[in-house]
C-alpha cells in the first residue's frame, strides 16, 4: 500500500490536494506485505492500493481497515523494470524506437559540485572576489574564515592548503558565469582549490560559446516533465534540485600544441556534439543533414510539446526522454523554429523580451522582506510598499522541476536588496515565461501533424 507523502517530490493528491506524510519525514512511505511459502510458487502475485490526503486521514483509514476491506488492485510487473506500482506501457512499442538523449549527444554529464557553495558561489562577480581577497588574507587565521564561510576541511579537501593554491592564482579568472537554479544567474569561483567537483571533462565545452540541455534523468516532482531548460553556462549540480545533467551543443576539441593562440586559426574551433549514428538517421529521415542548431532547436520544441509530455509521461517518469525522429523536413524546421524562438526566450535573448508589460512602480528600498502574491492586482510583493505588477497566477505559479521559479528567486534574495539588473532580469524572466506558455500551443500544434 502506497501511503505517499513524500516532500522530496512534491506530492499532492490526484485531485491536487493538500498529501501529507504519516511520519515527520521527508521520503514517502509504504506499507509491504509478503507472503512466504513453504515451497516456490509457479504463479506469483502483486497488488497494489493507494491511500492518498492528509495525515490524520490516514491514520483514520489505516485504523479502520485492513488487507480485506482494502481495495487493491492487481499489477503485472514486466521487463524490464519490473515496476510495483500502476503504469500505463500501451506506446512502449512506439516510444522504444525513439531516440534517447544519451544517445544523441556525445558527450554530456552531471552539474557541479562545490560543496561549499557559501565560499563558491556569490550573486555578484565583485563578491566573489571579495571573498578570495579575504581568504588570501595572511592576517586572518583559518578559524576565521573557517567560521565565515561555515566551511571545514573533508577528506578531499584542506582550508589551509585550499588558501595557499588560490593566493597563486589570478583571482579574477576563475571567475565564472554559473547557471544556479533555473533562471537564477550567479558567478562561481571554478577552480579546483575550492569547488570539489568541477566536472571539467564536459563543462570546459561551456565555458566557450555554446547552448546545452539541463535535464534530469528522473524528473522532480515525479508526476510530469517540467526539467527542461536550455543553458548557455556552467552548471550547477542541483540546478533542478536534485542532480542534473548537461548536454552541449557543440565540443570545442583540445588545442594543437603548435597553436599558441586560438587567433591564428580564426578562433576557436568547435564540433557538433552528436553521435554518428544519430546524424546518419536523421539525414536518411530528412533526405539531408540540418544544421547542428537547427536539430538542437527541434529535440528543443519536442521536449515542450503538452502532447508529447502528457502522451509519454509514464516512460518520461523512468529515465532521460527519447525523441521522435523527424521524417517530414516542412514539419522538422517549423518545430526547429519554433524551437529557436523557445531557446531565446529561455536564455533572455529573445528581442520581445526588451520591452516588457511587467512594472516595478513603487520607489523605495528595493529589498526583498517578505514574498507575497496578491491575485487581486497580479502584483508579487517584495517588502509592505514594492512590487512587480502584471503578471498572472499562472505565471506565478510555473514550476520548473520542484522550483517554483518567480517565487524561488525572490526567497533566495530574502534580506538582500535587488540591484536594477536583477529587477529588469526578474521582468524578462516572468514575459519570457508568458510567451512560453503561449508558444507551446503553436509547438503542440505542429507536433501533432508530424507525429500524429
Amino acid at each position: 500500500m502506497n501511503l505517499h507523502g513524500s516532500s522530496r517530490i512534491g506530492e499532492r493528491t490526484p485531485e491536487g490536494g493538500k498529501d501529507e506524510n504519516v511520519f515527520d519525514i521527508q521520503q514517502g512511505v509504504a506499507i509491504a506485505l509478503y507472503v512466504k511459502a513453504e515451497e516456490p510458487q509457479k504463479e506469483r502475485k502483486v497488488y497494489y492500493a493507494d491511500l492518498w490526503g492528509q495525515r490524520s486521514e490516514k491514520y483514520d483509514y489505516l485504523l479502520q481497515n485492513d488487507v480485506k476491506t482494502t481495495e487493491w488492485q492487481e499489477l503485472k510487473p514486466v521487463a524490464p523494470y519490473y515496476f510495483l506500482v500502476p503504469k500505463d506501457f500501451a506506446l512502449q512499442k512506439k516510444y522504444e524506437k525513439f531516440w534517447k538523449v544519451t544517445e544523441i549527444f556525445g558527450e554530456w554529464g552531471s552539474g557541479i559540485i562545490t560543496r561549499r557553495d557559501a565560499l563558491a558561489v556569490a550573486f555578484r562577480q565583485d563578491e566573489l572576489q571579495n571573498r578570495m581577497l579575504m581568504l588570501t588574507n595572511p592576517a586572518l587565521p583559518d578559524s576565521v574564515v573557517a567560521e565565515t564561510f561555515k566551511i571545514g576541511d573533508t577528506s578531499e579537501w584542506n582550508l589551509h592548503t585550499a588558501r595557499g593554491s588560490v593566493e597563486k592564482e589570478k583571482i579574477q579568472e576563475p571567475i565564472k558565469e554559473y547557471r544556479y537554479r533555473p533562471w537564477d544567474f550567479r558567478h562561481i569561483y571554478y577552480s579546483d582549490s575550492i569547488v570539489s567537483r568541477t566536472c571539467r571533462k564536459w563543462m570546459k565545452h561551456l565555458l566557450k560559446p555554446n547552448v546545452a540541455l539541463a535535464l534530469m534523468r528522473t524528473p522532480i516532482p515525479s508526476e510530469e516533465l517540467t526539467q527542461v531548460l536550455v543553458v548557455d553556462s556552467i552548471g550547477d549540480l542541483n540546478f533542478y534540485a536534485f542532480q542534473t545533467y548537461f548536454f552541449p551543443l557543440y565540443l570545442y576539441p583540445e588545442q594543437p600544441k603548435g597553436q599558441l593562440f586560438e587567433k591564428e586559426a580564426g578562433g576557436p574551433k568547435r564540433v557538433p556534439n552528436f553521435t554518428a549514428e544519430f546524424l546518419q538517421v536523421v539525414k536518411d529521415s530528412l533526405g539531408t543533414e540540418p544544421a547542428p542548431g537547427e536539430i538542437f532547436y527541434y529535440i528543443y520544441a519536442v521536449l515542450y510539446s503538452p502532447t508529447y509530455r502528457q502522451r509519454y509521461e509514464e516512460f518520461l517518469k523512468i529515465d532521460f526522454p527519447k525523441i521522435p525522429l523527424p521524417n517530414d523536413y516542412e514539419a522538422f524546421k517549423a518545430l526547429s523554429n519554433l524551437g529557436k524562438e523557445l531557446v531565446d526566450f529561455h536564455l533572455l535573448k529573445h528581442p520581445a523580451l526588451q520591452k516588457t508589460e511587467i512594472g516595478f512602480p513603487e520607489s523605495g528600498s528595493n529589498s526583498v522582506e517578505r514574498v507575497r502574491y496578491d491575485e487581486a492586482t497580479q502584483g508579487v510583493y517584495i517588502n509592505k510598499d514594492q512590487y512587480f505588477d502584471g503578471i498572472s497566477r499562472e505565471v506565478w505559479e510555473y514550476h520548473v522541476g520542484a522550483y517554483q521559479v518567480m517565487e524561488k528567486y525572490l526567497k533566495d534574495r530574502k534580506g538582500r536588496k535587488l540591484s536594477l539588473d536583477e529587477i529588469n532580469h526578474y521582468m524578462k524572466v516572468a514575459k519570457a515565461i508568458r510567451l512560453t506558455i503561449g508558444l507551446q500551443g503553436k509547438v503542440d500544434e505542429v507536433y501533432l501533424k508530424a507525429a500524429g
